[in-house]
């Protein structure tokens, strides 16, 4: 599929992404956009996670089957790539932003390519800013945090360590003023420490896919139908 190019002062741009102090200049994006009228919930998490990081994750984005909601990730390995196929697996759209460039030959992680394929051939759509053949280094993986951050009406963390990025991820989210949920964790954990800290400091805690549907403001369905506030 073609790879195209959008420039910040094209109406086409992500309206959200126009909003942050950072924007770029213009992304590359291979498939789709998130639809237009979707909430859009990043997702992301520890690349080691747990099984019950790996179970919640699954579980919550079950319950958002069938709401007009798109699920942003860094196609990384970990909870980024359960998050993009637990979407696939229930018809909801997801947008992949990895930490390269969208040409197949640098896109990273390259064990991911057929999952990248899958998430365009279903509807959603890979995004970079990076050049088309720019590798995945040391910095650019920060960079592509904040896009997700700033595309994201919300973002929800599954699982961190004190030190990781899915933490940058979250302080983007927070400076961009977006909501930002938290799935809290054992504190026996060391994967619990950074979103028990992000809960600490004011964070939404996620206990359920209710929760999510409420920071997003998405009205739980009645009579077949969803209403966005």
């Amino acid at each position: 599929m073609e790879i195209k190019i959008i420039n910040k002062t094209e109406d086409e741009f992500p309206f959200l992404l126009k909003e942050i102090n950072d924007p770029p200049d213009k992304i590359y994006l291979k498939g789709k956009l998130p639809d237009v009228g979707n909430k859009i919930l990043a997702i992301v998490g520890s690349r080691k996670h747990s099984e019950y990081g790996k179970a919640v994750c699954e579980k919550l984005i079950r319950g958002l089957s069938g709401y007009n909601i798109s699920i942003v990730s860094g196609l990384a390995l970990g909870i980024d790539s359960i998050a993009h196929r637990t979407a696939l697996d229930c018809n909801i759209q997801t947008i992949a932003f990895p930490g390269s460039g969208l040409d197949e030959s640098v896109l990273y992680p390259k064990n991911h390519i057929n999952l990248a394929r899958e998430i365009v051939d279903k509807g959603g759509g890979l995004i970079s800013e990076f050049e088309m053949m720019q590798q995945g280094n040391i910095w650019t993986f920060p960079k592509r945090n904040r896009l997700m951050a700033g595309i994201s009406h919300a973002t929800l963390i599954v699982e961190a360590e004190l030190q990781s990025g899915t933490l940058i991820t979250s302080k983007h989210a927070s400076d961009y003023n977006r909501e930002l949920g938290v799935v809290p964790g054992s504190i026996l954990s060391p994967l619990s420490v950074g979103p028990n800290m992000l809960l600490r400091l004011g964070a939404i805690p996620i206990r359920d896919s209710e929760d999510i549907l409420e920071m997003l403001n998405i009205k739980k369905k009645e009579c077949g139908t969803d209403i966005t506030d």
